[in-house]
């Protein structure tokens, strides 16, 4: 776990959004993002695009906990609830795999436990191991 936690605290994009990688292990990923001014929408609530990115950065956590390089082929999102503020928590968690395919859920709540929405993911597994990927 050691080399995908080393690959995703190198994730230039979630650090500028201001994702923090809390938890790995086999098939699973919790993150966190704190809300800032710079998520939020025209209507003062968290953006979607926002929510989306912590979201497929946990998805894409879990999907190379197996070790080998995985990339999106598919993702969905339904927001079930407006965020405005606090901290919002993505964990997601390998639902069906293959040799080749891996299915992801992930759910994003808010700081009281709240359903913000759920995001599901496939992903294609590479031949590449993780720890050969560039640094």
């Amino acid at each position: 776990m050691e080399s995908v936690r080393k690959l995703f605290t190198n994730d230039r994009f979630g650090a500028h959004n201001g994702i923090d990688l809390l938890e790995v292990s086999d098939g699973r990923a919790k993150l966190s993002m704190e809300i800032r001014d710079y998520h939020k929408n025209a209507y003062d609530t968290v953006h979607g695009g926002a929510i989306f990115t912590l979201a497929d950065l946990a998805f894409a956590v879990a999907a190379n906990s197996h070790g080998r390089v995985a990339v999106a082929i598919n993702a969905h999102i339904s927001f079930m609830k407006a965020a405005t503020g606090g901290t919002l928590f993505a964990e997601a968690e390998v639902v069906s795999a293959n040799p080749k395919i891996g299915a992801y859920t992930v759910r994003v709540t808010d700081d009281g436990g709240d359903l913000i929405a759920i995001f599901q993911g496939m992903a294609y597994r590479k031949r590449d191991s993780i720890s050969a990927s560039p640094e």
